[in-house]
């Protein structure tokens, strides 16, 4: 019995996603748990190892230095040697260090174990999206971009509820914070593990899929590839230099500026506001979590669904940045401004896998692996000027609605650059096979 290139298609789809994106999800997760524990760690941190309001910020933002350095030469690795292994390297390594961060008493101490663990984990994010360019044709890509991005907001979600059990805990002698370290640095050690022997590098490795979905699915991404190529086919250097890819850093920069000074920050904010003891107000970080997990799932799909990209990524940011200004309104009480910091928060999570989704419609192969890593590295920068600049910000005012009015600001100059972009629509070979509906060989 023959089979239709539609019907092969969707078998071929429905397994690479149960087998990769549920991997990668774990993956994300426990970075972003990572990442974010040193929020929560800071309810108490901060006034055992004597840091200011800037020297914490100040901390936080040394991550991104170690983090910008590795992101264009490990996005490229993954392109051309293996993302298997290079990723097991990547996350066995973060996780060994955060463990370590567990044991620091000095600032200086504590300003290097994140220099270190940035230097480990450079290349984590734009590695995964290059993997997922050699799994996912264009027209699934910010579905496949926003399940992987769940791990965002999952990972606020999780880290929530370990951080308001540990903060307050006191095991042999150790603080809690230190302990959010060390149990939060065990998990990507172990998917490292799980993934050296779990990834496949390319369809044509993979033994999992039966012959007609692997030529199916190599058929497909080849002639993406050819028909990017045919619009431009740029070299790393070119791609560089191209208008689209300066216009890209210069949104992910600013954005970045304003959500993670918000991530790093949103504890304070919300202690602040609320008066809350600790475990509660991680308690409550839960709920932009969930909120952002309904935003990606459903932004994604409909960015798909409509083949629009730039508006569907401009939106949440302009919003986001509206949201944060209205928390400069005098008086406002608690549940009012924890909503907006919650739907602000959710927005951002909702822009990122469509934003992602637009450099892979552009470039192809080498260039976009590359162009991946510049625009993620030069954009990362932003998580040392967001989170300092508050900071100071704090410091100098005493105040929080300094840092509202600096945050909404860059979301708003970053939701005004996306629609300045030009993206292109390239034909796939799976769009003349759903217009012909010509059968392939039937399987043996």
């Amino acid at each position: 019995m023959s089979e239709t290139s539609s019907e092969v298609g969707s078998r071929a789809r429905r397994r690479i996603a149960f087998r990769l994106l549920p991997l990668v999800l774990a993956m994300y997760v426990v970075c972003y748990v990572d990442r974010a524990n040193v929020s929560f760690a800071n309810l108490r941190m901060s006034a055992d190892l004597g840091l200011s309001a800037s020297a914490y910020g100040f901390g936080v933002g040394v991550f991104f230095v170690g983090y910008v350095l590795f992101e264009v030469p490990g996005a490229l690795i993954v392109e051309r040697w293996s993302a298997r292994k290079w990723m097991a390297r990547i996350m066995i390594t973060w996780g060994l260090i955060t463990i370590l961060t567990g044991f620091v008493h000095t600032p200086r101490q504590f300003y290097l174990a994140r220099l270190f663990v940035g230097l480990a984990e450079a290349s984590f994010f734009p590695g995964i999206i290059v993997y997922l360019t050699h799994w996912f044709r264009h027209s699934d890509r910010a579905k496949a971009i926003g399940f992987f991005y769940i791990g965002v907001p999952g990972a606020s979600v999780a880290g929530s509820l370990v951080a308001s059990w540990l903060i307050g805990v006191h095991w042999r002698g150790i603080a809690g914070w230190r302990w959010l370290f060390i149990t939060e640095g065990i998990p990507p050690i172990i998917l490292g593990m799980i993934a050296l022997f779990y990834m496949t590098d390319w369809p044509r490795q993979a033994r999992w899929l039966p012959q007609d979905e692997r030529d199916w699915i190599t058929r497909e991404l080849e002639a993406e590839a050819r028909a990017k190529k045919q619009i431009r086919d740029y070299t790393i250097w070119e791609a560089f230099r191209d208008r689209q890819i300066v216009l890209l850093i210069v949104a992910w920069f600013l954005s970045l500026v304003s959500a993670l000074a918000a991530l790093y920050w949103m504890p304070i904010f919300i202690k602040r506001l609320s008066g809350l003891p600790d475990s509660k107000v991680a308690l409550l970080i839960v709920l932009p979590g969930l909120l952002g997990i309904a935003g990606i799932l459903l932004n994604g799909w409909h960015s798909d669904k409509t083949g629009e990209r730039r508006w569907h990524a401009a939106l949440p940011l302009l919003v986001a940045g509206l949201l944060y200004l209205l928390l400069l309104v005098p008086g406002i009480h608690f549940p009012l401004a924890m909503a907006l910091l919650a739907v602000a928060a959710a927005l951002f999570y909702s822009y990122q896998p469509v934003f992602w989704s637009i450099p892979t419609m552009i470039l192809c192969e080498s260039a976009a692996a590359a162009c991946f890593g510049l625009i993620n590295s030069l954009g990362q920068l932003g998580g040392f000027v967001g989170p300092y600049a508050v900071g100071y910000l704090n410091d100098r005012t005493g105040h929080h609605a300094a840092s509202f009015a600096f945050i909404g600001t860059c979301f708003l100059l970053a939701g005004s650059v996306i629609p300045l972009l030009t993206i292109p629509k390239p034909e796939t070979v799976q769009d003349r096979h759903l217009a012909s509906e010509q059968p392939l060989p039937a399987r043996s």
